[in-house]
């Protein structure tokens, strides 16, 4: 089998393994918003902005790392317990102070009660623990046994998900199963911190299914090891931070500078995002370890821009699909007709999805040649941008500002990026052909979305046709090669 044809085997696995949960986070969306009003909506979506925030830190890039060095170094067991060690005792750490400070934590970022901080700290240790056990599962060609606990994780939750929100509430099940003191009403209304106890036990259920692995990790720990973990990882982590900031920061403006309910519907029609998401999230896991893994094989440049082109290509048909059929999936997933006022910054964030896929791609270049700290400046950069186009632009045309300052700073890095790659790391990419695929799936969804033809699904369905069929036109010889070269 050729190294492209089992990636893409690989990535197809790690897709179920991310696109599963995903959908099924979409389908909670509707479980979410019928239950909340746009306004209490808003504190779901702070509480894990904040989740997002912490993650990033107490990670400190110590994942990307990891596959860094375990991909060159003979002694892997000593990467691998010391990577997992370091992050063990930082989140203990953690721990012991986040539930010690819980009252004052609540006071200072202004939550409603401390009980949220606690149950944060408890999801956000639980899930940074398994950081280098699933790390370990990748770099090891293990996609099955990766994406069968994830499925598991995400079927728990939306099985509590269902219990805390719909069954107990509506009063399916008996009133003598749960204990009185849950109180899942508070003035006739379900409460958010529901979904966050649904979260951290499922969280804990990972870590139960993740600690055969953990146990076999031998307990020695290497200083110098540790030492060149960190110069790597701590530029990463930097990064990841800004990258937090780019993803989060508006919710969090939009909330202070148009209110709650407002921030609501952007959050609620945001999701629809999740589209493009969850497709670079399935595309990431497994295109990581192959990049490193590769990096020293003869053709790994060549099958690096082959991999982009075709990461465009299927970016630029999910997006299509998803702007084409926009009223279909908003009606699927959002009843409440409140939350569709932000419908118009669906097509805006996934065009700037697809950008942060393209950068993803780019990015193995400061990677592969040990320059993390480009990384942190180009996300620094983005942010900054994010910071200062929606604090300009929010007070004169609401949160589609918040939808714009995306793709500008997503675009924006990619540009750079792709520039600094081609001086430290060039890699042939067919950027003419790729731009061609970006530019024709924008031209097709705007007519789809701005034009009199919206909601007219025989025009949609041509238009996603006439897309297929250039790309079919243009790449049937590559794909016949593809197949040969895998057979």
């Amino acid at each position: 089998m050729s190294a492209l044809k089992k990636f893409f085997k690989d990535t197809i696995i790690y897709g179920i393994a991310a696109i599963l949960p995903r959908a099924v986070n979409i389908g909670l969306v509707r479980l979410h918003t019928d239950a909340f009003g746009s306004e209490r909506y808003a504190v779901n979506t702070e509480y894990y902005v904040y989740a997002a925030y912490l993650n990033a830190l107490l990670t400190y890039g110590m994942e990307t790392a990891f596959f860094r060095f375990f991909s060159k170094e003979q002694e892997k067991g000593k990467i691998i317990s010391t990577s997992f060690i370091s992050l063990l005792f930082t989140t203990l750490v953690f721990l012991a102070l986040g539930l010690s400070f819980a009252p004052e934590i609540t006071s200072f970022f202004g939550f409603e009660k401390v009980m949220y901080v606690k149950i944060l700290v408890w999801t956000v240790f639980l899930d940074t623990i398994v950081v280098i056990p699933f790390a370990y599962l990748r770099v090891t060609n293990r996609p099955i046994r990766f994406a069968g606990i994830k499925i598991v994780n995400i079927v728990f939750l939306a099985i509590l998900n269902i219990l805390f929100l719909w069954a107990i509430p509506n009063g399916i099940l008996s009133e003598g199963i749960v204990p009185e003191a849950l109180n899942f009403y508070v003035d006739g209304e379900p409460q958010v911190i529901y979904i966050f106890l649904a979260n951290v036990f499922a969280s804990l259920l990972t870590l139960l299914l993740l600690l055969p692995n953990i146990l076999k990790i031998k307990w020695t720990y290497d200083y110098s090891i540790l030492k060149r973990l960190l110069i790597y990882g701590l530029p990463i982590m930097v990064g990841s931070l800004a990258f937090v900031t780019n993803e989060n920061i508006d919710k969090l403006f939009l909330g202070e500078i148009i209110g709650d309910t407002e921030m609501g519907k952007y959050s609620g029609c945001y999701k629809l995002g999740v589209f493009m998401t969850l497709y670079i999230m399935a595309f990431r896991l497994g295109a990581e370890p192959f990049f490193f893994n590769h990096a020293k094989e003869k053709n790994a440049k060549n099958n690096y821009a082959t991999i982009l082109k075709w990461f465009t290509i299927f970016g630029a048909i999910f997006m299509l699909i998803v702007v084409a059929y926009i009223d279909i999936f908003a009606n699927i997933l959002i009843s409440k007709k409140e939350y569709l006022d932000a419908l118009a910054i669906v097509p805006i964030i996934l065009l700037a999805n697809l950008c942060l896929g393209i950068y993803n791609n780019l990015s193995i270049w400061y990677k592969l040649t040990d320059k993390t700290k480009y990384g942190m400046y180009i996300s620094i950069f983005g942010a900054i941008v994010t910071i200062g186009f929606n604090l300009i632009m929010i007070p004169i045309i609401g949160f589609m500002a918040s939808a714009w300052a995306t793709l500008v700073a997503y675009g924006s890095m990619m540009i750079i990026s792709y520039v600094l790659g081609q001086k430290h790391y060039a890699v042939p990419y067919n950027v003419p052909q790729i731009g061609v695929y970006v530019v024709l799936a924008v031209t097709l969804s705007a007519v789809s979305f701005y034009t009199s033809f919206r909601g007219n699904y025989i025009i949609a369905t041509a238009l996603v046709l006439v897309f297929l069929a250039i790309v079919y036109v243009l790449e049937r010889k590559e794909l016949k090669r593809l197949l040969r070269k895998g057979s």
